[in-house]
Order: C-alpha cells, then sequence, then structure tokens
C-alpha cells in the first residue's frame, strides 16, 4: 500500500470510529433532554460531514452527495425498513398528518433530495452558465481589455487596475476561472519582469487576493455567501441580489484598497512602467451581441428585483433557457459547468433541512443556554474558526458544516444579537470568514493557481494572505457589528 492510500485508510477509518461512536452511543448520554433516535443520527451524520471535510479523506462534493445518501437511507420516510420501524423504538412515534405512524423527527425523503434543486443552487447554475458564454465567446477578455485599458502603465495603479478586474469577475463568475484568466494575461508581463523585481510577487498575489475578496460581493460569488442566504431564506429572513451587492460591494472596494497598500507596502515595484498586452478578441457576429445582451439583461433582472418582482434565484435560469434555446449552450457547454460546486453547496442544505425537520436545532436551542452566552464571543468566535478552517479546507465546507449549527446559535441568542442585526449578523459573517481566508496554497483554488506560477512562495503568500485576512476580518466585523441592524 502506498504511503498516500496508507493516508487515506486512515482518514476513513477516523471518521468511521467517530460516526459510529455517535450513532451507537446511548442516547441519554448526550445530555439533550428527549433526544429521538433520528436526532441521534443527525448528530453522527453532522459529525461524520465535519470530520469528513476537515480531514478531505475524498473531494468535499463528495462528502456532500455521501451526506444526501445517508440521510436519505437512515433518517427519511423511505429510510431502510428495519432502521424506521415503529416497533423498534417505542415511546418515540409520532402521528403524521395522513394518520400513518412513524418515528418523531422522520424527515421526508423528497424535503433531503430538493437540496439538490435549492433556489440558491439554481442561482450559481444561472452564473456558471452565464460564464461559460462569456468565456465561449471571447467576451470576457474583451471586458477585461476595456477596463484595464483605463490603468495606464504606471506598475502601481496597474496592480490596482487587476485587483479590481479581477473581484469584478469574481463578483459574477467562478473566482477560479477568473484567476486562471488573469493570470493568463499576466504571463507576458511577468516574463518581461527582471527577476529581482519585488513587484513580480505582489502582481502575482494580486489575482488570488482580488479573486477571493470579489467574491463577497455579490450572492453568487462564491458557495460561502449561497449556503449564508439558503440558510436565511429556511430561517425567513430573505436578502434580495441587490440588497446583498450594495452593502457588500463597498466593503470589497475598501478592503481591496487596504491589501493594494499591503502588497505595495511589502513587495514593491521598482520598475517606473509597465506594459500590458492582452491578446484574443471577441468575433463580432449575432451570438457575441446576444452573449452581451442576455448578460446585460440578466443583471438588470438581478439589480431591479424589486421592481420587477422577480426574485434572483428565478432571474438565474432566464440565461440558462436563454443560451439554450438560441443555441449558443450546447450540451458539451452544460457538462462542463462545475457541478461539483453545485453538489457541494447542495450537501449543506441537506444538514440544514435535517437539523431542522428532525427537531434537533430546536432540541440543540432548549438544551444549550445560548442565553448566558457573550454576543460578541460567540460572533467573533465563529467567524475565527471558520476563518482558521477555511485555511486548511474548502471555504465551502467550511460554510456548510458552521452555517446549519450557527442559525440554531443565532435562534437561541436572538435577544442578544438583535441590537447587532440578530442572527443575519451571525451568518453573513461565517459567510465573509470564510472568504477571508487566504494564507496557503491549499486555502483556495486561485491560491493554488498563483502558487503554480512559481512567481511565489508560500511563506511569501502567507505573509500578504494572514494580513490582508485579519484586515478584512476586522473590517468585516465592524460593518456587522456597527451597522448590521440597518444594513439588510
Amino acid at each position: 500500500m502506498s504511503k498516500q492510500n496508507l493516508i487515506k485508510t486512515i482518514k476513513l477509518l477516523i471518521v468511521a470510529i467517530v460516526t459510529l461512536t455517535l450513532w451507537l452511543m446511548p442516547v441519554d448520554s448526550f445530555g439533550i433532554e428527549g433526544l429521538t433516535v433520528i436526532q441521534q443520527r443527525m448528530i453522527a451524520i453532522f459529525a461524520f460531514a465535519a470530520v469528513m471535510w476537515i480531514l478531505e479523506a475524498v473531494p468535499a462534493w463528495v462528502t456532500s452527495v455521501l451526506i444526501i445518501v445517508l440521510m436519505l437511507f437512515t433518517v427519511s420516510d423511505s429510510a431502510i425498513a428495519s432502521l424506521i420501524d415503529v416497533a423498534n423504538y417505542p415511546g418515540q412515534t409520532t402521528v403524521n398528518d395522513k394518520g400513518v405512524e412513524q418515528l418523531t423527527g422522520i424527515i421526508g425523503y423528497k424535503d433531503i433530495m430538493s437540496a439538490f434543486a435549492d433556489p440558491t443552487v439554481m442561482l450559481f447554475l444561472g452564473g456558471f452558465v452565464l460564464a461559460a458564454m462569456a468565456s465561449k465567446f471571447g467576451v470576457d477578455v474583451t471586458l477585461a481589455r476595456a477596463i484595464l485599458g483605463c490603468f495606464g502603465k504606471s506598475p502601481k495603479v496597474q496592480l490596482l487596475g487587476f485587483m479590481l478586474v479581477t473581484a469584478i469577475f469574481s463578483m459574477f463568475i467562478s473566482n477560479t476561472a477568473t484567476a486562471a484568466m488573469m493570470l493568463t494575461f499576466l504571463a507576458p508581463v511577468f516574463r518581461e519582469l527582471p527577476t529581482h523585481e519585488k513587484g513580480r510577487i505582489a502582481l502575482a498575489l494580486a489575482i488570488p487576493i482580488g479573486a477571493n475578496i470579489g467574491g463577497i460581493g455579490t450572492p453568487i460569488g462564491t458557495p460561502p455567501n449561497g449556503i449564508a442566504l439558503g440558510a436565511l431564506k429556511d430561517a425567513g429572513i430573505n436578502i434580495g441580489f441587490l440588497d446583498w451587492a450594495m452593502v457588500m460591494t463597498p466593503l470589497m472596494i475598501v478592503i481591496l484598497l487596504v491589501s493594494w497598500v499591503v502588497l505595495l507596502t511589502i513587495y514593491p515595484f521598482k520598475s517606473k512602467e509597465l506594459e500590458i498586452k492582452i491578446e484574443g478578441r471577441a468575433e463580432k457576429n449575432w451570438k457575441t451581441y446576444a452573449v452581451y445582451i442576455v448578460l446585460a439583461l440578466t443583471i438588470i433582472l438581478w439589480c431591479g428585483e424589486k421592481a420587477f418582482g422577480i426574485n434572483s434565484y428565478v432571474v438565474a435560469l432566464f440565461p440558462v433557457a436563454a443560451f439554450t434555446a438560441l443555441g449558443l449552450a450546447s450540451g458539451e457547454d452544460i457538462k462542463g459547468l462545475d457541478w461539483p460546486v453545485l453538489w457541494m453547496v447542495a450537501g449543506g442544505f441537506a444538514l440544514g433541512t435535517g437539523m431542522k425537520k428532525s427537531g434537533l436545532a430546536e432540541a440543540l436551542v432548549t438544551s444549550i443556554p445560548f442565553s448566558t452566552w457573550n454576543v460578541f464571543a460567540v460572533v467573533i468566535g465563529a467567524g475565527l474558526i471558520c476563518w482558521l478552517l477555511s485555511t486548511f479546507i474548502s471555504n465551502s465546507a467550511s460554510a456548510a458544516l458552521m452555517v446549519p449549527i450557527l442559525v440554531t446559535v443565532g435562534t437561541g441568542m436572538s435577544e442578544q444579537l438583535a441590537p447587532f442585526g440578530g442572527i443575519t449578523t451571525l451568518v453573513v459573517g461565517i459567510a465573509l470568514s470564510a472568504s477571508f481566508a487566504m494564507a496557503l496554497p491549499i486555502s483556495t483554488p486561485p491560491n493554488a493557481i498563483a502558487y503554480s506560477t512559481g512567481l511565489v512562495s508560500t511563506k511569501q503568500m502567507a505573509k500578504a494572505g494572514l494580513i490582508v485576512g485579519v484586515l478584512s476580518l476586522t473590517l468585516g466585523y465592524s460593518l456587522l457589528f456597527l451597522f448590521g441592524k440597518s444594513l439588510f
């Protein structure tokens, strides 16, 4: 057995031990009054998800699929018969609205499977299709050239330009795709700069920082945003596309400016001029114009959500329908979408559904004295934990892991959180914290792409990433605490 396979086997054994221990423990050992067998299984499944995502024994999206399958087979109304046979669990039954006796807290299989088609998943699907078509017809390159042409030849100004352009693209398309595209544009610049030029490091880091920070700007910018909004929607709090963007875009710009100063301070330019040439151009034909029109209409509908009365989730399907109906998006284009990310997000929603429908969330609120906890310690502590987790594992996995439990915590602390924006502040803070983790090459795909150029070392990335991360957390939580009640 190879070393890699041995490590993977050890990780899977740890997952199995933790999951089975929680699954088989006596119910009363959890200290939660009235805990049912279904709720205990949900605790075990939650632990399974947490350990799998942290250890990364398998890709994060695989864990999400396993979560949904485990829930369907063990806690749904279509689970393995012996696991939901009321005769095996006396005293733990209720009668449903159809007059059928069933286990207390059992979850409808349709509720679990609906996670794959959650409105937030559809929001990301629309964003992915937009990004794919913009790339296919050269619209992204044309827009990048038009924007970057405004920044002249000063290295300092061009550094800011690259950060802003990267951030703008990351607001609407995958930050991984954005980072790959922008680093392609920078390749000839890197070849022209002398090897002793520290500004090379700043330029290489500008892309992942711009991509990571840019993702906070819109609901579709990065999966943690969608996970947070989906959880808030389930809690009865609806934040529209424009509502989010109007709050987060200014914050994004401020953080980018701060990050720009940080990069110029620790990796200053010696060169006085820098010329950037972007190859490629969109063809002038009806297909390209159609992409521009659909892109513009989608953004207008997103921004005019309240005026038009169409929510952002429904609008997201407009480009999917338009591009497929016009024949611009082929079957291969649809196959090439980032389906693993969609499944990853779906797993987080399934966990949230399980905690809520099984009654586990309510049981935790009732049994744990959240009302006695310090509100600042909970909000800041949760953000720091998510930030640290996201430094080593997928930010989507971190958010999917923490958001469901923090919705429960927020419900139990509703009175203390009210002056600071309520549960919204707690959950949105998690989304921001996940995006601000960028200290290592493994922290985010854009970081890995930048590291792969060979222009930046792990130490250099960690230095900039930690400084920017801490400053971003400070600015983000300051905004939430000071204006949280009136933001959304």
